[in-house]
């Protein structure tokens, strides 16, 4: 999954339609993914669906986040994030 094609996902999750935020959104995906290294996640240098969902799902909390300054994760985000991690810890799964 390219980085146009993270782009384009984020951009849906959060409704927008234009251009005009793309520099920050791209900012926001790079961000999600040092956080999520930073959990002890490690992603493909070439996500797959699964990193790359997981790395939208993170910088559209991020986007949200500081909008409506909710600073508490969503269950669901902390769940996908503890998913791929176990399995990781475990040495079992997709771990890279």
């Amino acid at each position: 999954m390219n980085d146009e094609a993270l782009l384009n996902m984020l951009k849906q999750d959060l409704e927008i339609l234009h251009a005009q935020k793309d520099d920050y959104l791209k900012s926001l995906l790079k961000l999600s993914r040092s956080l999520i290294a930073r959990e002890g996640i490690v992603l493909a240098p070439e996500p797959d669906s699964e990193d790359g969902g997981l790395m939208v799902m993170y910088a559209a909390w991020l986007y949200r986040k500081r909008a409506n300054d909710e600073a508490v994760m969503p269950r669901m985000l902390r769940y996908a994030l503890n998913n791929r991690l176990m399995p990781q810890k475990e040495g079992i799964g997709n771990a890279t």
